[in-house]
């Protein structure tokens, strides 16, 4: 009686035993995988050997390919295990990322930072409405020392930023403002005087104040202005005057100096303008009070005349 063998049905009860016996599977494929490898490396290597060739990268390519192939192979007998375990690790995962959102966004703002290098520790910086001098920086965070945003002098208080915020926030190098830095204020009068009488004398006081620094201020702002390609800077100082809303006489002074002097050079530069001022004042006054004088003099004259006019009329 011959016997029949039908490959189709052989290859189903092959399948059919690897599925159900997948450790033994893997351990007969990858037996015979391997020394099948080996053995055809084997003998490119003989090969190459005696035709004086030098194959090892073609060796190493091939090897690699073999490797990968075995780990296909197992992967396809094991391949509804490795999908539920993907799946279990996949929504492991998940939450892990939940609940280490913000740790992660704090990463990534320090792998964003150590790419384009907005700022350096010692340099001043703005993120959102705190101003402060970068005193240290982690993966996790960036430590300021606040400075008073008004007078730019230190607080004494030191600001933990999270590093997420440097991909979420405008950030802003003010690294240029530590030594001289653009500085303007105002100041508000009645409309007593013609305030332009006293713009000459006020801005050569003005001018005289900033001499000093004049040589360094110099140099400073052609070192900012190379470094943003743009000239906006002017040494002397600019007097503008104006009215506000309430019909007042206001003078703006801007000028570029040393940050830590723009405060007394404001009050130096308000006290040259009120003397200035309540002199003007006074003198204006002193000029009513002669025109008035002049006024009633003469009106006493014009009445002594019409008086000693009357007299002798009646006289005769």
């Amino acid at each position: 009686m011959e016997i029949v063998i039908d490959p189709a049905q052989l290859w189903q009860q092959l399948i059919v035993f690897a599925s159900e016996y997948k450790l033994l599977t893997s351990l007969v494929l990858l037996i015979v995988l391997h020394f099948t490898k080996k053995g055809v490396l084997l003998l490119i290597r003989r090969i190459s050997s005696q035709r004086g060739e030098d194959r090892r990268n073609q060796i190493n390519i091939l090897e690699q390919l073999g490797n990968a192939f075995i780990i296909i192979v197992l992967m396809m007998v094991w391949s509804s295990e490795i999908q539920t375990l993907a799946i279990s690790i996949a929504a492991f995962m998940v939450a892990i990322v939940l609940a280490t959102r913000e740790f992660i966004q704090c990463f990534m703002g320090f792998i964003y930072y150590l790419g384009a290098r907005p700022f350096r520790v010692g340099d001043w910086i703005q993120m959102n409405n705190i101003i402060g001098e970068v005193v240290e920086m982690d993966w996790a965070k960036t430590a300021l020392l606040e400075v008073d945003p008004e007078s730019f002098n230190y607080t004494g208080k030191h600001v933990y930023v999270p590093n997420s915020q440097l991909v979420t926030q405008t950030v802003r190098n003010l690294n240029f403002m530590r030594r001289y830095r653009l500085h303007s204020f105002e100041i508000v009068n009645e409309p007593t005087v013609n305030a332009y009488s006293l713009l000459p004398a006020f801005h050569a006081r003005a001018q005289a104040h900033c001499e000093y620094f004049r040589d360094v201020a110099e140099r400073y702002k052609g070192l900012i202005e190379r470094h943003l390609d743009q000239e906006f800077i002017r040494i002397d100082p600019e007097v503008e005057i104006k009215t506000n809303e309430l019909a007042k006489v206001v003078v703006k002074v801007s000028l570029f100096c040393p940050t830590a002097e723009a405060h007394e050079l404001e009050h130096k530069m308000c006290s040259d303008w009120l003397s200035l001022w309540f002199r003007a004042q006074k003198e204006e006054q002193a000029s009513l009070m002669q025109q008035q004088s002049d006024l009633n003099a003469n009106n006493m004259q014009q009445a002594a005349t019409t008086e000693q006019q009357t007299t002798t009329s009646t006289g005769l």
